[in-house]
């Protein structure tokens, strides 16, 4: 009797595992992917569009201004998203799902930084100073 209790319950792992993996390659849910079945999060998402040598700052920034919240709104500027982009719609530049994709929020948010600043070492660099960017 226990084995069989044991062999129908390895039986049953197997289903499962083997029914997820079909259900998550169906959904495209897999980590590192920009579509909106990703599972990645915003900082997986920025690890792979921000170069490795500006990561760190482009955290910091974001980290202060909406602790990684891509629906973060300050109630009294309007400012919206990862990056705090003041109108929010200025974001569109870079995606029409501005409001609801982290990897469009960063992507504009990178462009901005390295237009404005330089780089997002240079923007953190500001923040640091001055308490915004």
């Amino acid at each position: 009797m226990f084995r069989s209790i044991t062999t129908r319950a390895a039986a049953r792992k197997k289903s499962f595992a083997a029914t997820a993996a079909v259900l998550l390659g169906a959904s495209g849910a897999v980590l590192g992917t920009t579509g909106t079945a990703s599972a990645a999060s915003p900082q997986e998402l920025a690890r792979d569009i921000v170069p490795a040598s500006q990561y760190a700052a482009f955290s910091k920034i974001v980290s202060h201004e909406s602790g990684w919240n891509h629906k973060a709104t300050n109630s009294s500027s309007g400012a919206y998203g990862l990056v705090q982009a003041l109108p929010g719609s200025k974001m569109a530049s870079a995606g029409s799902d501005w409001k609801t994709n982290p990897a469009t929020q960063i992507k504009w948010g990178l462009n901005y930084m390295n237009e404005r600043y330089g780089s997002p070492n240079a923007a953190w660099a500001f923040w640091q100073a001055n308490g915004w960017y």
